[in-house]
């Protein structure tokens, strides 16, 4: 009598851990097609569908590392809310009076750009007010360029940008928005 009343209780218990079990798995089931349901993956577009855009900045009085900074977030699309990383959606820039920026503190005496020759011993510095002096395009695009991915993507971002020493410029014809930054 004794076994049998055992035996009775472990089949009870048995299948009491069962029933419990196949409950957790069906709240589980039903827990995951929720989530599921509501796909919380980011989607990437595969192709850039939207057409680029064009964007007119004058530098006159801008710092160059904030401006910059700004243009190149332009030029890799990061404005739109269809950023993506592996591809280029981002838009045309136009910077025009390129010679007129403005560098903070002693950076127009301290800042060095390098060069080099390919030779030995072709190592060459010019500082930012002489390389201003001589191609004021240069400072832009040197800035712009080291804030791009160093890759074909970003060598493609790069030839989106256009930046002239003057106010004139030869892409009216895009109509380009004029864009002021603070």
């Amino acid at each position: 009598m004794i076994i049998n009343e055992k035996t009775d209780q472990f089949e009870k218990y048995f299948q009491k851990s069962l029933e419990l079990q196949t409950k957790k798995l069906s709240l589980r089931s039903q827990k995951s097609e929720q989530v599921d349901q509501l796909s919380y993956r980011t989607e990437f577009i595969l192709t850039p569908n939207e057409k680029k855009e064009w964007f007119l900045i004058d530098a006159t009085n801008q710092t160059l590392g904030r401006l910059c900074t700004k243009v190149a977030s332009i030029l890799m699309g990061k404005h739109k809310p269809t950023f993506t990383p592996n591809l280029d959606a981002g838009d045309c820039v136009i910077i025009i009076n390129s010679d007129k920026i403005s560098l903070t503190g002693n950076k127009w005496n301290d800042k060095e750009y390098i060069r080099h020759t390919g030779h030995p011993g072709g190592q060459r510095l010019i500082k930012a007010k002489d390389l201003n002096v001589k191609k004021p395009i240069a400072l832009i695009e040197t800035g712009v360029k080291g804030m791009l991915p160093k890759s074909k993507l970003g060598n493609a971002m790069f030839k989106k940008l256009h930046v002239y020493q003057g106010a004139e410029h030869k892409h009216s014809a895009q109509m380009p928005k004029t864009i002021t930054i603070k």
